[in-house]
């Protein structure tokens, strides 16, 4: 963990600096990137708009015959090897399917989503060579569907306190499942189910199970909020006869196979929410440039132009974090010796490291769609609340991603765990830190001024922001120890923190790389956005320190903190106003979102 090196560990953007080019952002797609862009809305375009309420209404027939046309296509099998049926493309191609599915392909794009991520990835990531080549190609081409049975009535997020148990026959050659699942997307019509058991009640363990077995039986069709044309059902296990050969990973190992399966989970969900919250952008400056009210169109009313700059704002930084986060996941494989080992403990290998950063694309995804689309609804006014009409059905669709594949309070709790543990392993490196930011926090740096067409006064902000972190983080662990795991609230600010660090970094290191790419004049939208965002986390942190320190100290160490942290966190005159009403003008000429 040296200080100087080029593209930090994961979770490591804490503690080090990262340069520009060290980074991957949407403007550095490659042909190959646009062609699957391209292809991903060809399909779109030519099967699932067309159909329009048709895909909101559950039709097993339809989901199977779409979800072959995406296997034809290569759109499952992107991250699976090409010796199993795959495409097997970078991680950047895999978001982009994500968030372009997200953006148009309404409840279908979940049922795609469900099969290609946790749907499929257990056996590619831990299946035996035997299971791979029995199931991956099926899987990859659309002619079987994956479900992923985890979540039980009395073990939701709390997944290892499964009541499912698999009992060992006599003879060893397979296991006995008893137990009930539930919520699990595409069960009405899967194929294959990679579930999870206890071996004689205690250990904790991966199978496959294939639908038709006996003593697997399904209840009805649960009656959802939204994504009302995906199968949402519940799963009976009664006595069904698993062969040995169909345990995924090792017994009593099953947590590593479902924690991994659900970082990519989190990952694909951060970018199908981003896409979803480009259409919503999409369909509500589309609304607001029509609607009439008082002789001119809503999106002149500076309420509105504040609104359509918010949403900006988020997406801007939603999408540099999704391909951030992309392009780290690609790199760390990248880095492996391609001419040895097995592809799926790599890719695991990676998704381990960047932990931190998939529940970060999750709760930030997941919260920035729900920002937008409630947003939506609220410049269409009355017509959002209708049936029918774009918000209405966005909005429903939205909810869920803040519960499914880890609620964000507990991806919010992986946040910070993960941090801690890894700085565990290195305390004097994080005494170092915890020193330094110390210091910075006491004698802060401070900028004079903002000068348009630099990011300097960002730069220096973001480090004070990164200081302040560690300060609080240094101090909280000092007052806890361990036991800071157990302080949920406490957790909660530290990781809201770290969240918004990620998404000012990502944000800042990809203008900065614009500005080496492009002119001044075609980076200065993205400049400004930037800006606009630090004015907007910046604040947000500083309340959220002040919270921190208000539960750790009082008296007149608290009072010259809350004065320390004012100045560090000071920020140059900014006016946010104009700001906000440029890039609203630009996205309402452009017809969207775009920088």
């Amino acid at each position: 963990m040296s200080l100087d090196q080029r593209t930090p560990a994961g979770g490591m953007f804490i503690l080090h600096a990262t340069s520009p080019e060290h980074i991957f952002i949407p403007e550095d797609f490659t042909r190959e990137h646009k062609d699957v862009l391209s292809a991903v809305e060809d399909f779109i375009k030519g099967e699932i708009l067309s159909r329009g309420e048709e895909i909101e209404t559950l039709n097993y027939d339809l989901s199977r015959e779409l979800m072959r046309k995406c296997g034809e296509l290569g759109f499952l099998g992107i991250d699976i090897p090409e010796e199993y049926g795959g495409t097997e493309l970078d991680k950047v191609s895999s978001a982009i399917v994500s968030e372009r599915f997200g953006y148009g392909a309404g409840s279908f794009g979940l049922t795609e989503l469900n099969s290609t991520g946790i749907g499929m990835l257990p056996v590619a990531l831990f299946g035996t060579e035997e299971q791979k080549k029995k199931y991956l190609p099926g899987l990859s081409s659309g002619k079987l569907i994956g479900a992923f049975a985890l979540t039980e009535p009395e073990a939701g997020s709390d997944a290892l306190n499964s009541l499912t148990t698999a009992t060992p026959s006599n003879e060893g050659k397979f296991y006995l499942l008893n137990g009930n699942k539930q919520f699990i997307t595409n069960a009405g019509f899967a194929d294959i189910v990679f579930t999870y058991g206890k071996v004689n009640g205690e250990h904790f363990t991966a199978f496959i199970l294939e639908q038709g077995w006996d003593g697997i039986s399904n209840d009805e069709e649960e009656q959802k909020m939204g994504f009302h044309g995906t199968s949402t059902r519940a799963y009976h296990f009664d006595n069904v006869r698993v062969p040995t050969e169909n345990v995924l990973g090792e017994v009593g190992k099953g947590h590593l196979v479902a924690l991994n399966a659900l970082n990519m989970g989190r990952f694909k969900v951060g970018a199908i929410c981003m896409g979803h919250a480009k259409r919503a952008f999409t369909e509500a400056v589309k609304y607001a440039k029509q609607r009439v009210q008082f002789g001119r169109p809503i999106c002149e009313f500076g309420l509105i132009k504040e609104k359509i700059a918010k949403m900006a704002v988020h997406l801007f930084a939603a999408e540099s974090i999704t391909y951030r986060t992309a392009g780290s996941i690609q790199q760390r494989l990248d880095s492996h010796d391609k001419g040895t080992g097995d592809v799926g403990v790599k890719t695991a290998d990676a998704l381990r490291e960047y932990l931190i950063e998939c529940s970060i694309n999750k709760v930030f995804g997941s919260e920035t769609e729900g920002y937008v689309v409630d947003e939506e609804v609220q410049i269409f006014g009355g017509y959002g609340y209708i049936h029918g009409n774009h918000p209405e059905l966005a909005y429903r669709h939205a909810r869920p991603n803040r519960i499914w594949e880890g609620t964000n309070e507990i991806n919010r709790i992986v946040i910070l765990n993960t941090l801690m543990s890894r700085l565990a392993k290195e305390p004097s490196v994080f005494e170092q830190a915890f020193a330094q930011a110390s210091e910075a926090v006491r004698h802060p740096d401070l900028a004079e001024s903002d000068e348009p067409e630099s990011l300097a006064a960002q730069t220096r902000l973001l480090k004070a922001t990164k200081d302040l972190f560690l300060y609080l983080f240094g101090m909280a662990f000092r007052a806890y120890g361990q036991d800071l795991r157990e302080e949920q609230a406490l957790v909660g600010l530290l990781s809201d923190m770290v969240i918004h660090i990620f998404a000012m970094e990502s944000a800042l290191l990809r203008s900065q790389k614009l500005l080496t790419l492009r002119t001044p004049g075609r980076a200065e939208l993205p400049v400004k956005v930037t800006k606009v965002l630090f004015h907007e986390f910046v604040q947000k942190n500083g309340h959220l320190a002040r919270e921190l320190l208000e539960s750790l100290e009082e008296g007149v160490p608290l009072k010259k903190d809350l004065e320390n942290i004012r100045e560090l966190l000071c920020s140059v005159p900014l006016n946010v106003v104009a700001f906000r009403r440029g890039i609203a003008d630009s996205m309402i000429r452009f017809g969207g979102y775009h920088v």
